[in-house]
């Protein structure tokens, strides 16, 4: 009888330490929408956000079809990373995971303001613009 395949040390602590700053991802996030003079909602993959203009109500976004996005991305204190506007067809995971889990909740014409952990924003390489394990404030316009 073989052995019970003990764990890899390295993987568990690896394991743990990505638990611990989600968790902390989370908390931040929390905290800053809380200080917020308007209410957020929590949406998928942890994102917080708030819709300033619900758009084309005839025109939700759908998964396969090709959009325009204007995305602004700044730090939690305000600080400007990038102003970018590009097309994209939803789904095929060319975005952040905080707009593409969330982007069929919204319309055409739609935008808002979301609040995403590090994790579903740009991860642990970041952009050249975007530090990593950065939480961001995403200004998105939907065209």
């Amino acid at each position: 009888m073989g052995q019970t395949p003990q764990a890899d040390s390295t993987q568990l602590a690896l394991m743990e330490l990505n638990q611990q700053l989600t968790q902390a991802a989370d908390e931040q996030l929390y905290r800053w929408v809380q200080e917020q003079a308007v209410p957020y909602a929590l949406y998928e993959r942890g994102v917080w956000a708030i819709v300033l203009n619900a758009g084309d109500s005839e025109r939700p976004v759908s998964a396969g079809e090709e959009c325009t996005l204007h995305m602004r991305v700044y730090s939690l204190e305000g600080h400007k990373y990038c102003d970018t506007e590009r097309t994209t067809r939803v789904g095929k995971y060319e975005l952040p995971a905080a707009i593409d889990a969330n982007i069929t909740e919204w319309h055409h014409g739609a935008q808002l303001r979301m609040a995403a952990p590090w994790y579903a924003a740009y991860g642990i390489k970041g952009t050249a613009e975007v530090p990593p394990y950065e939480n961001v404030i995403i200004e998105l316009e939907i065209r």
